[in-house]
């Protein structure tokens, strides 16, 4: 079942196109990655699933009840900007006592639930602190902490480690991970080592269009795609004979094997490394699937060769 399910959506600012047509679907319960570059639309499709901007055309479904309805969705659906800014003169607590007061919780369950995402982001200790005494990366924080205030069962999230240390983006991707089949997170970020050790599912866009989407495995090709590191020539002959169905690219010190649907990964590393070993080329390293980084690149340029096309 899908927590968000877009198509044919479409968002013009005067001769800009931001989204051109966009059709995304993230199931329930996975924690989802949104890559693009800037300009790519991401800011404008989170603005639109969250109802804060209306598109020019298009289908959105949030948790299979339709375009977003403050009647329908308060406290199931929340959003982090990406330039969230809080009321400096407001204490910690007490902003998210509001938060939660305005998604119907009673006054008694806002106090309870903002002490709970307090603790989720560490600083419970700083609850009665203004939001101008605190630092960027604790305002950054709290403004996490405002998203999980309540039940919510689909969270957007903008950047959320914009200015963190690297300790607190370790915390909080341990906080994102353990929401992970009770609740929808979708995390836009630039980071994108970041977000594969966080998210177990990505969607990429480019121009206002997704270009690639699936599972973390899907996408980075871990179970089809090998690398083999190694020093001297390979037995490319060899190889092919021993793997007739396998794409085999071979550069200097390295080979790349591709396997069809069906064969896993695991296969190919068994015969591959025989073979090499058979015919004693030293192996320096043996890598399963793509980084997120590489296969955005990968995404970018065949959007960008299809264009051209076009």
């Amino acid at each position: 079942m899908s927590a968000l399910r877009i198509k044919g959506l479409r968002k013009a600012y005067g001769s800009v196109q931001a989204l051109r047509g966009l059709a995304i679907d993230v199931p329930k319960g996975v924690v989802c990655g949104l890559v693009g570059p800037n300009g790519a639309g991401k800011t404008t499709a989170f603005g639109i699933i969250g109802g804060v901007l209306k598109p020019d055309a298009g289908e959105v479904d949030l948790l299979g009840a339709g375009r977003f309805d403050p009647a329908v969705h308060a406290g199931r659906v929340t959003l982090l900007p990406q330039d969230c800014e809080l009321n400096p003169h407001t204490a910690v607590e007490d902003l998210l006592v509001f938060y939660g007061r305005l998604q119907g919780l009673s006054r008694a369950r806002a106090h309870k639930d903002a002490s709970r995402c307090l603790e989720l982001v560490d600083l419970a200790d700083r609850r009665r602190m203004r939001i101008k005494q605190l630092s960027h990366g604790m305002r950054r924080r709290v403004a996490v902490a405002q998203a999980f205030v309540g039940d919510p069962e689909l969270v957007l999230l903008d950047e959320p480690t914009s200015g963190l240390d690297p300790s607190q983006v370790i915390r909080l991707r341990e906080l994102f991970q353990a929401q992970r089949g009770q609740r929808t997170l979708i995390i836009s970020s630039h980071v994108l080592h970041e977000l594969q050790a966080t998210c177990d599912h990505v969607v990429m866009m480019e121009a206002g269009v997704c270009t690639l989407s699936g599972s973390i495995d899907e996408v980075t090709r871990i179970g089809q795609r090998v690398t083999i590191r190694i020093q001297g020539d390979a037995p490319l002959a060899a190889l092919r004979a021993a793997l007739p169905e396998v794409q085999i690219a071979e550069e200097p010190g390295t080979l790349v094997l591709i396997g069809p649907v069906g064969v896993s990964s695991t296969e190919l590393n068994k015969v591959a490394l025989r073979v090499l070993l058979d015919h004693e080329v030293p192996i320096e390293a043996v890598e399963r699937g793509q980084s997120l980084e590489a296969r955005w690149l990968d995404s970018r340029k065949q959007a960008t060769e299809a264009d051209e096309v076009a």
